[in-house]
């Protein structure tokens, strides 16, 4: 039995031998091993593009020319704001990330002063709000990659809020008179956020954000039926907007 063994093992050798000899002379390359996968780890650099929805609200006051001061502009404090997102990012090395976002969000805040100022002269109580309408930004991300998927950030820029349309009603007989010196009204961003890869090029995120605007006026002409006899400037003051959204992103990778 033991013969018979090892005459097997013996001739097969020499069929592999013979074998490897032929592959030899007729030019046709050896057998190799397969290679191992090679693996890729994720990269944040490139361009993305994606969509966001959360809440925004907002905060201030108002004063006028004639030393009234309007407080609480907050009665209609959160509402629902989406929009989208456009940026790009590049990571220098395992842990560190720069970019670039731009953002636009629409919104409806309708922020009225909690008091009305009562005018002797005409005996009238009057009233102020301001509408918003939509929101963009633009501002420089700095993040650190904490795992090769999970992106801690923070950023810093500009923004611009639109709509921002003056009503002044008079609270006693109801009539009210609006428009706006300026459409649009400018100040600082800052905000923070989470970032995560969930699929090779789609990532998830939650951010906040702090925009602080510059003051806008209104002036209300006189003898409207309003409480005023003269000419009356309306002021926005420590006017800001707050938001808290959730996002998607589609990342176009350089690699």
């Amino acid at each position: 039995m033991r013969r018979m063994l090892r005459a097997i093992v013996l001739g097969w050798a020499a069929l592999s031998i013979c074998s490897i000899a032929n592959a030899a002379d007729l030019g046709l390359p050896s057998p190799q091993p397969a290679p191992f996968p090679t693996y890729i780890p994720f990269s944040w650099t490139g361009f993305y593009i994606g969509g966001n929805i959360g809440l925004s609200w907002t905060q201030g006051n108002f004063t006028d020319s004639l030393g009234n001061t309007y407080t609480g502009s907050n009665a209609q404090s959160v509402v629902f704001t989406g929009g989208g997102q456009a940026g790009a990012n590049y990571q220098i090395n395992y842990w560190l990330l720069v970019g670039i976002e731009a953002t636009f969000d629409a919104m409806t805040h309708n922020n009225n002063s909690s008091n009305a100022i009562f005018i002797p002269a005409t005996n009238d109580s009057v009233q102020v709000s301001v509408t918003d309408s939509w929101l963009t930004t633009v501002a420089a991300r700095v993040g650190v990659v904490a795992t090769e998927r999970a992106l801690f950030y923070v950023k810093g820029g500009g923004g611009w809020l639109g709509g921002n349309q003056f009503t002044v009603r008079n609270v006693n007989n109801g009539n009210s008179i609006s428009g706006s010196n300026s459409s649009t009204a400018t100040g600082w961003l800052a905000g923070a956020g989470f970032e995560y890869a969930f699929a090779p090029n789609w990532t998830a995120k939650v951010e906040y954000d702090f925009l602080a605007l510059d003051n806008t006026s209104f002036t209300v002409p006189g003898s409207i039926g309003l409480g005023t006899t003269t000419s009356d400037t309306i002021a926005t003051n420590n006017h800001d907007v707050q938001m808290l959204t959730i996002g998607f992103n589609y990342l176009f990778n350089w690699r």
